[in-house]
């Protein structure tokens, strides 16, 4: 390849390389930490697996999944399709499959095992650190 080609080239891949990221998480990003103990009523679903709860923290609540005996997920409940969070209603699982969250307004739907978007977004949900004492406490941290 010839030097005056890629001298062309150049300029026009570091603007592709520099323009932002249009696969960004709408759903803001908001710093907090907080450790739970699920030997708590409030949290009494996590102590088996495949239990979830919700956690107050994030942008609309945090709701904590189970996967395994020393692995859990926690997802904002804030809906991807409503970045500036005007739906009255933060995600909820699915009456039929609570594997499943739904959208009231949008429609959307996620899956709670993996915070994956399964119609109506593009976009996945907010995924916060999980870090588990291998007792009782779970600390959910971003």
């Amino acid at each position: 390849m010839k030097i005056r080609n890629i001298l062309f080239l150049l300029p026009l891949l570091s603007f592709f390389a520099c323009k932002k990221n249009s696969n960004q998480n709408p759903v803001p990003n908001l710093s907090f930490d907080v450790t739970i103990n699920i030997d708590l009523p409030s949290y009494s679903n996590l102590v088996g697996v495949g239990g979830y709860a919700y956690v107050n923290g994030g942008s609309r609540g945090i709701i904590v999944y189970r996967k395994a005996t020393d692995l859990f997920v926690a997802f904002d409940r804030h809906s991807p399709k409503d970045p500036n969070g005007t739906c009255p209603q933060p995600l909820v699982p699915d009456a039929n499959n609570f594997l499943q969250l739904d959208d009231t307004c949008s429609g959307a739907k996620f899956s709670l095992y993996d915070g994956s978007a399964i119609s109506g977004s593009e976009y996945g949900l907010r995924q916060y650190q999980t870090s588990w004492n291998g007792t009782n406490m779970l600390r959910i941290f971003n």
